[in-house]
Order: structure tokens, then sequence, then C-alpha cells
């Protein structure tokens, strides 16, 4: 009996440290974009948003890229925002930007901004919110347009 006792707290504590591991401040995003619109999560209640975190140098970021401007063009129920990081100068991102037909608004982002998310410290990362504005994925890597689509129909 003590046994399954003392299984079922290692269990509990597992999942309590888990939920602990969701950055609880990515909930509450403000982010300004390149154009100079500022975006909340509050401003998408009633779609799914996607955060993603990339640079131009990372090859899994440059291999989503497509599938992110897919999305954005046919998934009228997804607002994706990309944030870059780790770059020389503005007008470099606006030139990438533009070469990879980025039609998502884009986000300079820096320290400050990572912090309001918990965590960046692998390229790409997305963060995934459901259209009650609550945290359903955090994925370190690549996303592939399927993967996302499964996730904001409900499969695994």
């Amino acid at each position: 009996m003590q046994l399954l006792k003392n299984a079922v707290k290692l269990m509990l504590m597992t999942i309590v440290l888990g939920l602990a591991s969701f950055p609880a401040a990515a909930e509450n995003f403000r982010v300004k974009d390149l154009d100079g619109k500022t975006h909340t999560l509050a401003d998408y209640r009633g779609k799914w948003v996607l955060v993603n975190f990339w640079a131009t140098w990372c090859p899994p970021c440059l291999e989503e890229i497509p599938d992110l401007v897919v999305l954005n063009e046919k998934r009228k129920d997804l607002v994706i925002i990309g944030i870059a990081l780790d770059f020389k100068t503005e007008k470099e991102i606006l030139k990438f930007a533009e070469d990879n037909l980025m039609s998502y608004p884009i986000v300079l982002g820096d320290d400050a901004t990572v912090k309001q998310f918990g965590t960046a410290e692998v390229l790409p990362t997305t963060f995934l919110y459901n259209p009650r504005g609550k945290l359903v994925k955090l994925h370190r890597g690549i996303l592939t347009k399927k993967q996302i689509e499964n996730l904001l129909d409900g499969k695994k």
C-alpha cells in the first residue's frame, strides 16, 4: 500500500513540474512587428496563434518557412507571428522576409522578447496557442505543415 501511495505522489509531482515548465508569461505576450503593429495574444481570441522563433542562418528554420507561408495563406483560423533572432540589422530581416515571401508579421526579437515566452534556446522554437489563448504546444525544432495542421485539427 505504501508503495502505491509513493507512486501516486511521484506521478502528481511529475505532472505539477511538467505544467510548471510551460511558461505562464507566454500567455500574455506583447510584441511589435516590423510595420509597427503591436500583437498580443488577447488580440486573437477565437483563432489559433502560432509564434515561431527563427534566424536567417538556421537551416531547419529556412526549411519550415515555406510551410508557414502556405499555412498563413490557407488557414483563416490561424495567426502566425515570426520572431527573428540573432540578426545584424532590421534591413537584413526585411530583405530576408521579402525574399522568402513571408506574408505574416515579423518581429525583431531580443532577450526581452524571448523572456516573455520563457525560452527559445533551440531554433526554431514554436509556441502554439488554442483559440481560448492557452498554450497547447511548445515545440523545439522543425514543424511541418502536416504536423501543424494535425495539431489544429485535433489529430496527434
